[in-house]
C-alpha cells in the first residue's frame, strides 16, 4: 500500500470478530494482513516483509508462545505485540523473554491496539521530531547564553547541556542535527578558551577556586575517611564527561550516583594534572619537592607517574590521614585488571584503594595508530561506543559490583579528557621540545597566538621551569601542531585523531562521581 504506515500481520484465530479493528487500523495508514493460526503466520513470515505481528496467545494447534519462537527464528528483529485473555504472570515472563514489545490483555478496542501499534512503529521517528524540536530551542537558548556572563558553574551547567545532547543524537541518529550540534560545541569552546584564559592564573593562585585537579583527594576522598567510610578513588585516565555519562546506567544498576566536576591542571595531561590529584600539589610544588619527578619530566622518562604511590601516601600523611591502610594499583592491561578482580577479596580489607586504569588513554593514542581502530573510533559517537562496550565486558566491571556489595565508597574520576582535532598549525621548536601535538614545552617554541596560548613564563601558571628560556605553548580549540618539515606525516597520523593537553571543555571540564551502594 502506498504511503502505508507499516504492513502488519495479525494472527488470531478469532480473526473474522476483528474485522472493526482491523478497518480502523486501515483508515489509520496501516496495511493489515490477517492470519487465523500460527502456521499460517510463519508461513507468511517467510514469504513478507512485515513491520509488527500482532499476536493471539490462545489459539489451537500451536500457540501464541511457539509461533512467536518460529517468529524469531526467521526474523529476531521483527516487533510482536503479544494479546491474550489472561494475567498469568508466568505467561508475561515467557513472552517479555521471548522478546516481545508489548503485552496486551484482551478485550483491547481499537484505539487500544492503534496507540500501540504506534508507539512501537513510530517511537524513533517521534522521539526525533521531539528532540529536533527541542535541540532546535535549546540552541538559540545556548547562543544567547554565551553572549552573558558565566562563572564556572554556569560553564559546566552548559556543558552538561551540550552532552546531554550528544548522548540523545546517539539514539535518534536521523535527525541531521549532529553537525550543528558539533559547531555549537566548536563555538563554545572558543568562548570556553577565552573565559579560562581570563580566570586560570587567579583560580590557581587562590583557595576560592573550582575543584581542580590538586584538590580531588582533599575535597570528595578525606571527608570519607575522616568519617572512617571505606573508600575506593577510580582515576580512569583521558575519560571524557560525555564517556562518563553514556555509562552512567551502567553505574546506576549498582549505586546512587553523585556527579560534580573538577578542572584539569594545563596542560591537560598526565604528567601536569594525573600527578597533581595524587600528589595534591601543582606542578611547580610537586617538582620541588620530589627532585626525583623533575628529573623525569626533564629526561622525557618513559612513565611520568612512577611516583604516584609515594606521592598519595605522602597527601594522606600531611592530610591527617596516616593511619589509613591505602594500596595503589596501575592497570594497563587486560591480564593485569584480571588479576586484581581475583584479589579483590584481599584488597577489600584497606581503609582506601587507588585504581588507574589506562584503558581510555591508550585507545585515544593507540586509534592515531592503528587503521582498524581509526575505523572503530572515527568520532564522539564511535568513541562513547567503543568506551561503553569496554566497560560492559571488562575486569573493571566486576570490581565494581563487588564493591558495591561491600562498604565502599566508590569516587569515579579523569585526569583530564581528550578532543578529536581538526585544524593543523605550525610550530617552531628546537630537538629538545616536547613531543606533544596538544601542548609542548622547551626552548625557541614559537606559533601565532590566536591557536594557542604562549606561556613564557611558567610561574605565572605553577608550571616548572626546565632549562633557559622555557616556553609552554598550549592548543586551543581542535588545533594540533605539526612541524614545517613534517606537515604531512603528521596531518596522516594524527587528524581526526583523539588528543589532549590543551584548552577546551573536553579535556578539562572532567566529572567526579561519589558513588554509594544502593
Amino acid at each position: 500500500m502506498e504511503h502505508s504506515r507499516g504492513h502488519i500481520l495479525w494472527v488470531d484465530d478469532e480473526i473474522h470478530h476483528l474485522k472493526p479493528h482491523i478497518l480502523y487500523l486501515e483508515e489509520k495508514g496501516y496495511n493489515l494482513t490477517p492470519a487465523a493460526n500460527g502456521n499460517d503466520a510463519v508461513a507468511l513470515v517467510q514469504k513478507n516483509s512485515f513491520a509488527l505481528v500482532l499476536l493471539d496467545q490462545s489459539m489451537p494447534g500451536m500457540d501464541g508462545l511457539e509461533t512467536l519462537m518460529e517468529i524469531k527464528k526467521i526474523n529476531s528483529y521483527l516487533p510482536v505485540i503479544m494479546i491474550t485473555k489472561t494475567e498469568d504472570e508466568w505467561l508475561m515472563d515467557e513472552a517479555i523473554t521471548g522478546q516481545v514489545e508489548q503485552f496486551l490483555i484482551k478485550p483491547v478496542n481499537p484505539s487500544q491496539i492503534f496507540m500501540a501499534c504506534k508507539q512501537v512503529l513510530e517511537k524513533v521517528k517521534l522521539g526525533e521530531e521531539k528532540a529536533t524540536s527541542e535541540y532546535l530551542q535549546e540552541f538559540q537558548q545556548i547562543e544567547f547564553r554565551l553572549e552573558e556572563t558565566m562563572d564556572m558553574r554556569d560553564w559546566w551547567d552548559l556543558y552538561n547541556r551540550l552532552v546531554d545532547w550528544q548522548i540523545k543524537f546517539d539514539e535518534f541518529k536521523d535527525t541531521g542535527l549532529g553537525t550543528i550540534l558539533g559547531e555549537q560545541i566548536k563555538t563554545c569552546n572558543r568562548e570556553f578558551a577565552f573565559f579560562v584564559e581570563s580566570h586560570y592564573r587567579d583560580w590557581i593562585h587562590s583557595e576560592k577556586r573550582p575543584a581542580m585537579s590538586p584538590d580531588v583527594v582533599t575535597q570528595f576522598v578525606k571527608p570519607c575517611l575522616e568519617q572512617n567510610q571505606k573508600v575506593c578513588l577510580i582515576v580512569v585516565d583521558c575519560l571524557r564527561h560525555d564517556q562518563f555519562q553514556s555509562l552512567m546506567p551502567i553505574f546506576e544498576s549498582m549505586f546512587n550516583v553523585n556527579v560534580s566536576y573538577k578542572l584539569s591542571l594545563l596542560p591537560t595531561a598526565t604528567p601536569y594534572s594525573r600527578n597533581a590529584i595524587f600528589c595534591g600539589l601543582f606542578p611547580d610544588e610537586m617538582v620541588k619537592k620530589y627532585p626525583e619527578q623533575a628529573r623525569l619530566m626533564v629526561e622525557h622518562a618513559s612513565s611520568l607517574n612512577s611516583l604516584e604511590p609515594q606521592f598519595l601516601e605522602d597527601q594522606l600523611k600531611r592530610l591527617g590521614l596516616g593511619d589509613k591502610s591505602m594500596h595503589y594499583h596501575k592497570i594497563w592491561a587486560v591480564e593485569e585488571g584480571k588479576k586484581f578482580q581475583n584479589r579483590i577479596p584481599d584488597f577489600l580489607q584497606r581503609d582506601m584503594l587507588a585504581l588507574v586504569v589506562n584503558f581510555v588513554d591508550m585507545l585515544a593514542h593507540r586509534s592515531s595508530q592503528t587503521d582498524v581502530l581509526k575505523e572503530i573510533v572515527q568520532d564522539e559517537t564511535g568513541f562513547r561506543a567503543a568506551v561503553k562496550s569496554w566497560l560492559e565486558h571488562s575486569w573493571l566491571l566486576q570490581v565494581l559490583k563487588k564493591l558495591s556489595e561491600s562498604d565502599f565508597t566508590v569516587i569515579i574520576t579523569s585526569d583530564h579528557g581528550s578532543i578529536r582535532v581538526q585544524k593543523d598549525v605550525m610550530v617552531a621548536a628546537d630537538r629538545e621540545a616536547s613531543t606533544g601535538v596538544r601542548y609542548k614545552y622547551g626552548r625557541n617554541l614559537n606559533t601565532k597566538d590566536r591557536n594557542a596560548l604562549i606561556i613564557h613564563d611558567p610561574a605565572q601558571y605553577r608550571l616548572p621551569a626546565f632549562g633557559p628560556q622555557p616556553t609552554y605553548l598550549i592548543a586551543r580549540d581542535d588545533v594540533f601542531f605539526v612541524y614545517p618539515n613534517q606537515v604531512h606525516k603528521f596531518l596522516s597520523k594524527f587528524k581526526n585523531s583523539f588528543q589532549h593537553g590543551g584548552i577546551s571543555m573536553e579535556e578539562m571540564m572532567v566529572p567526579v562521581a561519589v558513588m554509594k551502594a544502593r
